[in-house]
């Protein structure tokens, strides 16, 4: 999520806005960009690069104006670059807009645009914001707003700043967070707590669909039919450090919340009509060259490998393709067999790891197109690979993956189902079925993380050991290699997956009464193998720990715990399970005092190989 902080009032804007967009620092940007209204008219300043950057481009002698509006940009929409660093101002000058979030119609309304004679200067979907109100205006720049708001598909958190209008700021918000602070003389808008903390305390926050304009001395919020709201004033409690938090202890349990908005951000403008259409014509891919592909190696480093994996399952399932998973460290060192027909995904959540770079461009070398699935517009990856599906997951600040790996997931299922749509391996009802199902996963995380407490009483035993197991078939084995990833990174507790039918090969050797293994059994199709695996371990005293769907209660007879997932089809149940297995790590981790978001000797991005 980029950052958003607007000022009107007695003081001086510039510092403010300054000093807010650090406060917004840790959510993750490329760019920043401060607009003021002056004496002398809109003055725009904008920089790639940290927020310092772009305080040594205004100099000491910065624009007097008492209002004001700054940014801190995640690139979506054109790479990092001071023309598309935000804010944005139309033709005139005359209006300028910081924008979060997606415009899903972008490309239409900009191609309606210029056909009326809009001029662009950046590659960004936000720019046709502010060509939209200035198109629009007719002297109010709240029904402006409100008027052009109606061609806008996708999500917006927005701040319009008018030069005809210089006594008011309008806001709107769509799935995207914006608050507005209240202060004596003057008020804030930003799009999280801590820009404004050092100034007040009290805030409203805007509900999707209303419409705010913001004077020094007035507040007045409306609905999207010009109805005045009376909001309720909310006291923020959080000191400024919990506040980043959004007042959660730790940035890893924020970022496992934010889940269900980063699925839904990632579905936005792919899967359309509840589902039942699946869209990625962002890569360009030819029915050609979909129907060419022979064979497909995904490649990755960590818990992208993890993702990778469950991939793997979805398209041999799907595609009837044979996949190979490679860890981008081992890929280029085993003289891997590429061919023409040979389609190579590389998955990195930063688009910097170093294996994983090196792996896309001796793939390139042999003369193989490169798709990259990737969380960073303008990294490495997405610049050096063919094609780019990103991931909207937002920054992630832990050095646990969780959202990313969750929207890495997702992505790979939107792929599979998008190439088994143009190969037409699926009749329209069973891609309907599959495109629906995959559109109510959102709902389901959010209900399993309605459920924590369950996840925090389990944690609670687990973190007096100091080995664990993960085991599973199938999807489940899959899920299993990265919940004790997860599990070992940031509780420092020993874990180990296996594959459920290799228990009696070596690994029962292990099992002492008492010591937690962790079971998944969500695929309905075998489950009485994964119970007889169970009984494998129970029979030895182990302490199981079972993860299977609503439906499958008698499991509940067989095991110490089970945690029941929210019933949805086989092949997408690694997008829930791995949910409890996070949450799972996490309060392991809190119970034994471990850092959570800076586990020892690990970094977030791993760019030397």
């Amino acid at each position: 999520m980029c950052g958003i902080v607007g000022y009107i009032g007695r003081q001086i804007a510039y510092p403010i806005l300054i000093e807010g967009l650090k406060k917004l620092e840790y959510r993750g940007y490329d760019s920043a960009g401060v607009a003021l209204l002056c004496h002398e008219g809109l003055k725009v300043v904008k920089a790639k690069g940290e927020i310092t950057v772009l305080e040594e481009k205004v100099g000491q002698s910065f624009p007097a104006g008492n209002m004001g509006i700054g940014h801190t940009r995640w690139a979506t929409h054109g790479a990092p670059s001071d023309v598309n660093a935000h804010p944005h101002c139309a033709c005139t000058e005359e209006f300028t807009v910081v924008h979060n979030g997606i415009i899903e119609n972008y490309r239409a309304l900009r191609h309606w645009l210029e056909s009326e004679g809009h001029r662009f200067s950046s590659e960004t979907d936000t720019e046709v914001l502010a060509h939209l109100v200035e198109h629009y205006y007719n002297g109010d720049l709240l029904k402006t707003v409100q008027e052009a708001i109606k061609k806008v598909e996708g999500s917006f958190a927005m701040v319009v700043m008018c030069r005809g209008e210089n006594d008011k700021l309008v806001c709107a918000r769509r799935d995207s967070p914006l608050i507005i602070g209240l202060g004596e003389g003057e008020n804030f808008i930003a799009s999280d707590v801590p820009a404004v903390l050092n100034y007040t305390r009290k805030i409203y926050i805007l509900e999707d669909g209303e419409f705010a304009v913001i004077t020094a001395s007035s507040v007045q919020i409306c609905s999207a039919e010009c109805t005045m709201l009376q909001k309720e004033v909310r006291e923020i409690t959080w000191d400024a450090v919990a506040a980043e938090k959004g007042g959660f202890r730790h940035f890893m349990l924020k970022e496992i919340m934010e889940q269900p908005r980063a699925l839904r951000e990632t579905m936005r403008g792919r899967l359309l009509n509840g589902g039942r259409e699946i869209n990625l014509s962002e890569l360009n891919l030819t029915p050609e060259e979909i129907n060419d592909i022979s064979r497909i190696y995904i490649v990755a480093c960590g818990t992208a490998y993890h993702a990778g994996l469950v991939g793997k399952y979805a398209m041999e399932k799907l595609l009837r393709l044979p996949v190979e998973v490679d860890l981008a460290s081992e890929f280029r060192y085993r003289d891997p067999l590429l061919d023409e027909k040979t389609m190579v995904i590389v998955i990195s959540q930063s688009g910097e790891t170093a294996d994983t770079l090196a792996a896309l461009r001796l793939a390139r070398s042999r003369g193989n197109k490169v798709l990259a699935i990737t969380n960073v517009v303008g990294s490495s990856v997405s610049r050096e690979a063919d094609k780019v599906l990103y991931t909207w997951a937002g920054p992630e600040i832990a050095v646990a993956s969780t959202k990313a790996y969750l929207t890495q997931i997702l992505s790979l299922y939107l792929l599979t189902l998008y190439l088994a749509q143009v190969r037409g391996l699926l009749d329209r009802q069973e891609l309907e079925k599959a495109g629906e199902a995959l559109f109510a996963l959102p709902a389901k995380v959010e209900e399993i993380l309605s459920r924590e407490v369950e996840i925090q009483d389990i944690a609670a035993y687990l973190s007096c050991w100091e080995s664990t197991f993960f085991i599973g078939r199938n999807m489940d084995f899959a899920v299993a290699m990265e919940g004790a990833l997860k599990l070992k990174e940031i509780s420092y507790i020993h874990a180990e997956a296996y594959a459920s039918g290799e228990l009696k090969h070596g690994t029962l050797a292990l099992i002492v009464e008492g010591i937690p293994v962790i079971a998944l059994a969500t695929q309905k199709d075998i489950i009485e193998k994964s119970l007889s695996n169970i009984k494998e371990v129970k029979a030895r005293n182990g302490y199981v720990i079972c993860l299977a769907q609503e439906g499958t209660e008698d499991l509940q007879n067989e095991v110490d715990r089970v945690f029941y997932l929210p019933a949805t089809e086989d092949f997408l149940t690694p997008i829930l399970s791995v949910v409890p297995l996070q949450l799972l790590s996490y309060y392991a981790a809190v119970a034994r005092c471990c850092p959570v978001d800076k586990p020892r000797n690990l970094a977030k991005s791993v760019t030397v190989e």
